[in-house]
């Protein structure tokens, strides 16, 4: 399949990625017109750089997020705590940038967003964690700024990053604070290639006994 990006249509094989430079925020706007109700390409806009980025992932790349998204159900539901998740969504400010995490979980910040139709960033907090998972592409946390996400994971085969914003920058970090009680930087690869290899469903149950028999009080 050849890559189409024209007025018309957006269409990318599955593992591309399309940079596009010297862009405005209506340039960005009309990419989000031409892809319509459709989920891919993700579009990627960073004001201060003029880029619009277009990726297609790989159908590996559901996968270890549909994992990825149980695992943080299981630590949140472990901990007692209330979530709220999106995915896919499409996160914007306007005139500085767009970014479309593969999932992301309002936690602290729940209530705020309860019941609401649209998120709106320039009337509700941003979400208290934003997901991505990298094949292809690798994505930049930079593009994530203008959104001030408390917490970003950018998952890539076998490695987390954990970024923490925090004056202004995302700043890599050893830890999760969300999940300060669980080495989610050793936990998180583990279990997601083991459901690669061995199922969803195991891999979540073998997790919930690993909480339950290292954590429970």
């Amino acid at each position: 399949m050849l890559i189409t990006v024209s007025p018309e249509q957006i269409s990318l094989p599955p593992g591309s990625e399309v940079i596009l430079r010297d862009q405005s925020w209506s340039d960005y706007e009309e990419f989000l017109t031409i892809r319509n109700q459709q989920i891919y390409p993700k579009i990627y806009f960073n004001h201060y750089t003029g880029e619009i980025v277009l990726m297609s992932p790989l159908p590996a790349h559901g996968n270890r997020i549909d994992t990825l998204r149980d695992l943080i159900k299981t630590m949140l539901r472990f901990q007692g705590k209330d979530w709220h998740c999106f995915d896919p969504i499409t996160l914007k400010k306007y005139r500085k940038g767009g970014v479309e995490p593969d999932t992301c979980f309002y936690i602290n910040n729940r209530n705020a967003i309860l019941g609401k139709e649209k998120i709106d960033l320039s009337q509700l907090p941003p979400p208290d964690l934003a997901i991505e998972v990298d094949f292809t592409s690798l994505t930049n946390p930079d593009y994530y700024l203008p959104f001030a996400i408390p917490e970003l994971w950018i998952y890539k085969q076998g490695e987390l990053l954990i970024y923490i914003y925090e004056n202004n920058d995302y700043k890599i970090s050893e830890q999760s604070v969300i999940f300060r009680e669980f080495p989610v930087n050793n936990l998180i690869p583990e279990y997601v290639e083991f459901a690669w290899s061995n199922g969803s469903s195991v891999a979540i149950r073998k997790f919930e006994n690993y909480l339950t028999k290292n954590y429970s009080n």
